[in-house]
């Protein structure tokens, strides 16, 4: 019986880690899941108790698995599940579920069927990619860069950046994305 009181005092802390990592508020999680701010910030303390009809919506809400939520004991499979997702066009895996911090995706690109000119975006962020196979091309403010297979570029998403296969070939990239300030760092024992 102890276990399953540590296991649901721990739900609390874990939905606030959560919202907080995706720099939410009450009110727009409430907007998302249809459960009043009231009910989430208890859920949150631990003065009320989740249930199925709650964490549901949370998970959903937050894309995870909610055996996440309930910290549900390992498998003891360590392979990680893959769940393509697809998005604008191209097919995003994700590789991490680690909530906050850098997060990991590979991502399938195809060949754009449209003639229009590419539109750069900005956002909070910093991006590291590597090239998988294909050739991608990569505007970076007032550069036009084609990376190859093997190649890195890095850069901090509020300079306009757009990305797409440089030819009529799918491209195929890792992509690590973390919070403003957070880095990809290589580190390498000296020979």
């Amino acid at each position: 019986m102890g276990e399953l009181k540590d296991v649901l005092a721990a739900i609390g802390p874990k939905l606030r880690e959560l919202r907080k990592g995706r720099g939410l508020t009450l009110a727009e999680l409430s907007r998302t899941t249809g459960i009043s701010e009231s009910t989430l910030s208890r859920l949150e303390s631990g003065t009320r108790r989740p249930n199925l009809e709650l964490l549901l919506p949370l998970a959903r809400a937050y894309g995870v698995p909610l055996d996440e939520l309930v910290g549900a004991p390992q498998t003891g499979d360590p392979r990680v599940h893959l769940r393509p997702v697809r998005r604008h066009g191209m097919t995003i895996v994700p590789l991490t579920r680690r909530v906050g911090g850098v997060q990991a995706h590979k991502l399938v690109i195809p060949p754009r069927c449209d003639a229009a000119e590419p539109v750069t975006q900005t956002h909070e962020g910093y991006e590291w990619l590597y090239v998988l196979d294909g050739r991608l091309r990569l505007l970076l403010g007032e550069r036009d860069l084609v990376l190859k297979p093997g190649e890195v570029a890095e850069f901090d998403t509020h300079l306009p950046h757009w990305m797409g296969p440089a030819d009529d070939q799918p491209v195929e990239l890792l992509a690590l994305f973390g919070p403003q300030g957070e880095r990809a760092h290589l580190r390498a024992r000296p020979t």
